[in-house]
């Protein structure tokens, strides 16, 4: 299977680590960036697409058709938000985004960028964990050809990139020793990238994938 796939948040860390995958995967022909603001990345394989208000793409519906994978990396954090706030940025959007690709590409596979924690109960203290869970809960009912949540933990950073979060930057001699004390909760980005890539290609029984089974498909 070649890849065309559409990518959101690239101008993130986690984003700007997916789409270096795809540039560098012989698996993937075609990749399209879309976001509010340019990834500022020039290849042969990318096209790019600001659009300011990303609640509604569509006015894009002719230059989305085509796909056949979504790797949605686009996300906030919590903290400082209150719930509504963070609702509508993590859930309305995202589903907003999933339910006009679905509408195009009934052959998509979509992968969804969650966390480590989520809660699938959608019924516990967190909220984003509440939050990111009902985003799972309701992507895995829409009609893709295949969906997969994403949950990883710690992620070392991959060298070169421009987007690396301060706290992975400063916490990055880290890595090692979390690898080994707590080797179910920590990746490389680039282990996450390739990971959303291999799903396509060969498909994975599990549609949750946690950090385990993220390392589990780069072998």
């Amino acid at each position: 299977m070649k890849i065309k796939s559409i990518v959101t948040g690239a101008t993130g860390m986690v984003g700007e680590g997916v789409l270096h995958e795809c540039l560098i995967h012989e698996s993937v022909e075609e990749v399209l960036v879309i976001g509010r603001r340019s990834c500022k990345i020039r290849h042969i394989k990318l096209k790019e697409i600001i659009q300011p208000d990303m609640f509604d793409i569509s006015v894009l519906d002719d230059q989305l058709k085509g796909y056949n994978a979504c790797y949605f990396c686009l996300g906030i954090s919590s903290v400082g938000m209150k719930e509504d706030q963070y609702k509508k940025i993590t859930y309305d959007l995202t589903m907003n985004f999933a339910n006009k690709l679905v509408e195009l590409n009934k052959d998509m596979i979509f992968c969804y960028v969650s966390g480590a924690g989520t809660d699938s109960s959608e019924k516990g203290r967190s909220m984003w964990a509440r939050i990111k869970g009902k985003t799972e809960n309701d992507l895995l009912k829409l009609p893709f050809k295949k969906a997969f949540m994403f949950r990883p933990g710690f992620m070392q950073p991959t060298k070169g990139l421009k987007n690396t979060l301060r706290m992975y930057k400063n916490l990055g001699w880290l890595y090692p020793v979390l690898k080994l004390l707590l080797p179910g909760f920590v990746c490389k980005l680039s282990d996450l990238g390739k990971a959303m890539i291999k799903v396509c290609t060969n498909d994975y029984e599990k549609t949750v994938i946690n950090t385990r089974d993220i390392i589990q498909l780069n072998y």
